[in-house]
């Protein structure tokens, strides 16, 4: 189906009333212009729309407007359409009383950016009960309600869950509280932004699942994402937007399989599917990274410990890409930051180059820093928030003592000069974890640590990203140490694989070899959880 105007995007053959109607939806910015252009959308109860496209084409502008927020939290936003009804109200004049009426009870929203989204001070279980508090509901019922809400989530005890805080949670589980904030008031329409981004194929697969079981209950589902797998499991249409205009619509069947316009073929054609062809690297190659026996425990609140390292061994050697992958909160990232000395262990040792490495004071380890380099997987918490990109490029590169230009580091991941005036918080979730790429290349390192390094991008920068580190570790011989949760990323750039489960080794070897006969039964769920692919 085209996307000429009046066309009727996203409706079922049912009939029934739209929860959303939209009619050329504009919206535009001070000294940035309009990001979204007349764009229509019609979504009915118990349908899943659907809306992809490259970073920076609005989709998260569009999710935000839906909701009453596109210009909360930055510049002051313009928004107007010819038809803008949300569950049956005319919001196109709605101040921010009529928006907080609906959001909750009506509409539930699910942001990208789970850790900026959850305030650290706050329990979870306070955070996702909030619209329930201010609709007056009681206590015990409260946290019964919060506890469901966790559990649908696809959160272990939930309430143990709901007496943590953000920052005692996993990337993947901060994720799944944002989604139980979202639907603990069961709203007619959920409006979910990345709602997969950095969760392994279990969980995602449990998340997708949920919100199909939403959609089959009669929720409205709008389904903003970058992950053409999900879109094929659980989309009814789909949106394709292209610089704020909807350039392709029609059933998932169609775009999907039948794709008419050049940028939807372009992100089908760049899905990692996993090529499969890198060789492990030879055992004589030198050793850069060790880790021996790495424990390491976070006590919980009202007593008890997890244990995010259970007696970890891993080798790194030049040359070598490593992939590690696991559910959420198997340990991975924690895995992460003590290979790069960002915390210590408590108990066993990692060496850098055969030498002491994360037993040494700081002030010892500095002179080395610059060989181990961290990717961070909340790339926005990393960035000073007083600085633009060009002076965080510049810092990083007078840091490391190299006479490159920022503009060089840019190039690499493919972002334009312009980024270098621009603050991180402007940019979308895709250029800012390229910033963040850029900003770890520029000290050249031995060993890049990457904590889902492309899990907020689109498929083509993706890949192109991909390629990037590929071409990258080809030419400098750089070692790669992947952690990912999308199993066809690990497949396409690694050439061994380390599978953690509950803070331990259960799998490691050769990525083919893994794929092909996977040894351990968790290793097997994970293959067996894989989204289909478009």
């Amino acid at each position: 189906m085209s996307a000429d105007r009046g066309a009727v995007i996203g409706a079922g053959a049912s009939g029934a009333a739209p929860i959303l109607d939209v009619a050329g939806l504009t919206v535009a910015f001070p000294g940035v212009g309009e990001v979204l252009r007349g764009v229509d959308l019609r979504l009915e109860p118990g349908r899943c729309l659907a809306v992809v496209g490259e970073s920076g084409a609005g989709k998260s502008v569009l999710a935000r407007s839906v909701v009453g927020l596109a210009g909360e939290g930055g510049a002051p936003a313009t928004v107007s359409a010819e038809r803008f009804t949300v569950t049956g109200q005319d919001v196109r004049a709605a101040g921010a009383r009529q928006w907080r009426q609906l959001r909750g009870p009506a509409v539930g929203f699910v942001l990208q950016d789970a850790l900026q989204s959850l305030d650290p001070l706050r329990t979870v279980g306070a955070e996702v009960g909030e619209s329930l508090q201010l609709r007056g509901m009681g206590g015990a019922q409260r946290r019964r309600r919060v506890e469901q809400a966790l559990a649908h989530a696809g959160l272990d005890e939930p309430a143990t869950r709901a007496a943590q805080r953000s920052g005692e949670l996993s990337g993947g589980m901060r994720q799944r509280a944002l989604i139980a904030s979202a639907i603990v008031s069961e709203p007619q329409l959920l409006v979910a932004d990345e709602p997969t981004t950095a969760l392994d194929a279990t969980v995602a697969r449990g998340v997708l699942e949920l919100l199909g079981r939403l959609r089959d209950e009669g929720t409205a589902v709008l389904l903003i994402t970058h992950d053409l797998g999900a879109v094929a499991r659980l989309a009814d249409d789909v949106v394709v937007l292209d610089g704020g205009r909807v350039v392709e619509s029609g059933s998932a069947e169609e775009v999907l399989g039948r794709p008419a316009h050049s940028v939807t073929r372009t992100l089908l054609a760049a899905v990692p599917r996993g090529a499969g062809h890198r060789p492990p690297v030879p055992a004589e190659a030198p050793e850069l990274l060790r880790a021996t026996e790495l424990h390491r425990r976070y006590r919980l609140p009202g007593g008890g410990a997890v244990h995010a390292l259970d007696g970890v061994n891993l080798t790194v050697r030049r040359g070598q890409a490593l992939g590690v992958v696991g559910e959420s909160g198997s340990g991975k990232s924690t895995l992460a930051r003590i290979l790069v000395a960002a915390e210590p262990p408590d108990a066993g040792r990692v060496e850098l180059a055969r030498e002491p490495w994360s037993e040494l004071p700081e002030r010892r380890r500095r002179a080395r820093r610059h060989l181990v380099r961290l990717v961070p997987q909340d790339p926005l918490g990393s960035f000073d928030p007083r600085w633009n990109a060009g002076r965080i490029l510049r810092t990083a590169l007078r840091t490391s003592g190299s006479s490159r230009a920022p503009e060089e580091l840019l190039e690499l991941v493919r972002l334009p000069a312009a980024v270098l005036g621009r603050s991180p918080r402007s940019l979308s979730g895709g250029q800012r974890q390229r910033l963040a790429i850029a900003r770890a290349l520029a000290a050249e390192p031995s060993v890049l640590v990457l904590d889902e390094p492309v899990s907020a991008l689109d498929v083509t920068v993706q890949a192109s990203i991909l390629e990037t580190l590929s071409e990258l570790q080809e030419r400098t011989g750089t070692a790669l140490v992947l952690i990912s949760h999308d199993l066809a990323v690990i497949r396409q750039v690694c050439d061994t694989v380390a599978v953690m489960h509950r803070g331990r080794i259960v799998e490691h070897g050769p990525v083919e070899q893994v794929w092909a006969q996977p040894a351990d039964p968790f290793t097997r769920a994970l293959l067996a959880a894989r989204s289909p692919l478009p």
